[in-house]
């Protein structure tokens, strides 16, 4: 099907058959290329390639097959020019610092981010001279007021993790062109299948693919989506820094992008059921989820995505002792910092996924005590409540 006009197909018929080009074996399902490095005919052919003069491979850190075949079904997805894969999604992100940031420049992050991007432009790309400041997601005035003569990104997650803040990716995008900026929005938690940031105005679009692409915790790596000519520098971070998804891995993504749709679809059924169930329940403070109409940015939500995600997260009365105690008595849900799988899983942002944030940044973003955060799986919904309910029955 690469071989033909992909722009024809809907999403859940690019997300089998693109980039799959059949060996001369005639396989039907994409092969797994375990190999450093690849042979010429020759010594011309290989200089050829070498100097980029022909096109084809080279050595896997940088061009091969089978993570060729994932970067084409994935911008496909996205509806953009191109992907360039990484070895996990903060390498994606250490990826986009590397291309286009150096020593003066000045970037404006979300508050509401993952812990370890925080980490990467405060503390790793923070000493090589790069400048970041932290502002509210959805507070557009503190966007602007925040930009600098040397601002050259604008880093966002929507929906944020943990809280399912959603930004005006076309507002941002709008502000930050205006202003010589680039946009990039980690869109892990949609994925293309729910959201498609680059029809908003972003110019990078950032996934953890260890998360709903695989979506059965098996496999780490990373993605940067854009334009073919912006994303030639993440290419040449990439080839020059080593930062490379494996060829294995890649083919485990594959096999994810096929079913990604159906079970997205699932998980926002699901979180959709466990959040109004948790907001009726007198032993929790507050739901994070934007499919609830209260939601500050569900209005946002329903015009940007197709679905709200399987992300929920909620504050329980009786902070880090209550909410540890809801966590200690599930039976089956897992008690682990990843998420996006088909197995549901809890954890206690403060002390985990945000932990190492000092308690003035965690207050900021809004990072509680008594905050909890499911990634809705694709059990049955009926035995996530009743697991949930040991422990919040003996708050």
């Amino acid at each position: 099907m690469s071989q033909h006009d992909d722009s024809q197909y809907q999403l859940d018929t690019l997300a089998i058959r693109t980039g799959h080009t059949r060996s001369f074996e005639g396989e039907h399902s994409e092969p797994i290329f375990l190999t450093s490095s690849f042979v010429y005919a020759n010594a011309a052919e290989a200089a050829a390639k070498f100097s980029g003069k022909e096109p084809g491979n080279i050595y896997s850190r940088f061009t091969n097959p089978t993570v060729a075949m994932f970067e084409k079904r994935l911008a496909a997805l996205d509806g953009a020019e191109r992907a360039v894969a990484t070895g996990s999604g903060m390498g994606a992100i250490l990826a986009i610092a590397m291309a286009y940031l150096k020593a003066g420049d000045h970037v404006i992050c979300s508050r509401a981010v993952f812990g370890s991007t925080v980490s990467l432009f405060e503390k790793y790309i923070g000493k090589f001279g790069v400048a970041v400041d932290f502002v509210d997601l959805t507070n557009l005035q503190a966007w602007q007021d925040a930009i600098r003569p040397e601002t050259k990104l604008f880093f966002v997650e929507s929906p944020s993790n943990p809280l399912a803040e959603i930004a005006d990716i076309q507002a941002l995008s709008d502000l930050a062109h205006a202003h010589g900026a680039l946009l990039a929005i980690d869109n892990s938690f949609c994925t293309p299948a729910l959201q498609q940031p680059v029809k908003f105005g972003a110019d990078l679009v950032i996934y953890s693919a260890t998360k709903y692409i695989d979506g059965q915790g098996r496999a780490l790596g990373g993605a940067v989506v854009g334009k073919h000519q912006l994303l030639e520098e993440v290419f040449g971070v990439v080839r020059t820094l080593g930062p490379s998804m494996s060829p294995f891995n890649a083919w485990v993504f594959l096999k994810g992008l096929e079913t990604l749709r159906l079970r997205m679809n699932a998980h926002c059924e699901g979180a959709q059921k466990l959040a109004e169930w948790l907001n009726q329940h007198d032993k929790v403070e507050k739901v994070y989820y934007a499919g609830l109409p209260e939601h500050v940015g569900h209005e946002l939500a329903a015009k940007q995505q197709s679905g709200f995600g399987g992300i929920v997260s909620f504050e329980v009365k009786g902070g880090r002792e209550a909410a540890w105690k809801v966590i200690d008595n599930t039976q089956f849900i897992s008690i682990t910092g990843n998420l996006g799988d088909v197995k549901s899983t809890i954890t206690h942002p403060a002390t985990t996924t945000h932990g190492k944030l000092s308690d003035a940044a965690k207050a900021a973003a809004g990072i509680r005590e008594g905050l909890i955060r499911v990634s809705v799986g694709l059990e049955d919904i009926h035995d996530i409540i009743a697991d949930l309910s040991r422990g919040l029955d003996l708050i």
